[in-house]
């Protein structure tokens, strides 16, 4: 047995799994519909919680699970995520551990950029191939869960699975958002339908009672089995798999497979959030902040890494604090904040008042004043600002009487210097909002 934790009692995996189990962390996509925070950065580079990546989930997932070979797969505005993580994951040279980057490239077999998540694997297959991985694990790079993978691992080889995905059960109203499998009651999956609408699909591909029971749900819930987007491949189902031209697995390369292999699924009932949307991201935070989070940080058992800042202690100078989440390196002088995330080296004034915002903070101090550009204010949260229901990036200059609010305006405009996306505003990265502006 590899691990005696809680999640792998009676567990045992053959010996040396994980050390022949590659993870591929999908960090590739352009992530539009996380616009204005992925202008200037991948999606998986987005801060998250005050003061980490979403990056840093699917990597410290692995390294909780005892796998300790990864690779991350990139594209787009890579230069903040090569920078994170190369600062962030480093180990000794007397191991075989390592957290590398595969940045997109021309070769001659290729001098196109990546079409799809297969297509992105296919064309790093050699250096996958390299060293003997029996075991590929196929992960998102931005997902908010925490799973351990090891136990993944064991259903996939109990079951001789070719590949085995993970996939979260979900009510009627979310299912026409995400592929839905059907699986029988040795979890094989049989059938696989990308985002049903038609009721009598749905009827078809709900649950049945024996699964529903091994996890714990009533005999007559309405549950359906959405894919992740994680998944486990044997070493030679997927160099078969992707000897072809189809580019994304879960539009292509899964369905194909569930017809000629053993496809199995392996039901993750934990918290798990696809953070696509400006909505989604801005409520993950937020839920951070409630007294019991659906999410926590503080699993001693399964921490979260990232890169070690080695900053001050933040510094409250007089606020009042309900629900907030408040990182290092901050400087708060008689602020009003309430569930909001305050991150890394914030500078807010006094006066200001911060509702249901997530605040991502600075790169950089100003200790300076003339070190400030002439003209502008300094980064951060003005005097008696007002900020609701906002996301403000990083190094935003927030002068002194601003208001920041969706209040009575279109849940999706682009403004002059701010964007509002589902009814949240985005005031995005390196953004100048001047004295006593109203937004």
């Amino acid at each position: 047995m590899e691990s005696n934790t809680p999640a792998l009692a009676g567990l045992a995996l053959p010996p040396g799994t994980t050390q022949r189990t590659l993870a591929i962390v999908m960090g590739g996509g352009a992530g539009t519909r996380l616009f204005p925070l992925t202008k200037d950065r991948s999606k998986p580079a987005v801060p998250l919680g005050g003061k980490y990546r979403l990056v840093d989930i699917p990597i410290s997932n692995c390294l909780n699970s005892g796998l300790r070979s990864i690779y991350v797969l990139t594209q787009f505005n890579t230069m903040s995520l090569h920078r994170h993580i190369q600062a962030s994951y480093k180990f000794d040279n007397f191991s075989r551990s390592f957290v590398d980057i595969l940045a997109a490239q021309q070769t001659p077999e290729h001098s196109d950029w990546y079409q799809g998540t297969a297509d992105a694997v296919r064309q790093n297959m050699r250096y996958f191939l390299e060293r003997p991985f029996d075991y590929y694990l196929v992960l998102s790079g931005d997902q908010l869960y925490r799973m351990d993978f090891r136990v993944l691992l064991h259903q996939h080889i109990q079951s001789g699975a070719d590949i085995t995905l993970a996939t979260k059960p979900i009510g009627r109203a979310q299912a026409s958002d995400f592929g839905i499998m059907q699986s029988d009651n040795d979890r094989r999956i049989t059938r696989f339908v990308e985002k049903p609408t038609d009721p009598a699909i749905l009827d078809g591909l709900k649950l049945g009672p024996e699964l529903l029971g091994s996890i714990g749900a009533a005999e007559d819930a309405e549950l359906f089995q959405a894919s992740m987007g994680i998944y486990i491949f044997n070493r030679d189902v997927l160099v078969e798999s992707l000897a072809n031209d189809l580019v994304d697995f879960g539009k292509h390369i899964i369905p194909h497979a569930i017809d000629q292999r053993h496809v199995s699924g392996y039901i993750f009932n934990g918290y798990w959030e696809d953070i696509g949307t400006i909505r989604a991201f801005y409520e993950a935070n937020l839920d951070l902040t409630d007294l019991l989070p659906q999410y926590s940080f503080f699993d001693a058992s399964a921490p979260v890494y990232t890169h070690p800042r080695f900053l001050p202690g933040s510094k409250v100078n007089g606020a009042a604090l309900r629900q907030a989440i408040v990182a290092d390196g901050c400087i708060i002088s008689d602020a009003h904040i309430e569930r909001s995330v305050i991150g890394v080296r914030s500078v807010i004034q006094t006066g200001a008042t911060i509702r249901n915002s997530i605040v991502m903070g600075a790169d950089y101090y100003e200790t300076d004043p003339e070190s400030i550009p002439a003209g502008l204010p300094p980064i951060g949260i003005g005097r008696n600002c007002v900020i609701d229901r906002a996301i403000i990036d990083k190094n935003a200059r927030i002068a002194d009487g601003v208001v920041i609010t969706p209040e009575g305006k279109p849940a999706d405009y682009d403004g002059d210097n701010y964007f509002i996306r589902d009814g949240i505003v985005v005031v995005p990265k390196n953004a100048v909002i001047p004295a006593g502006v109203w937004i």
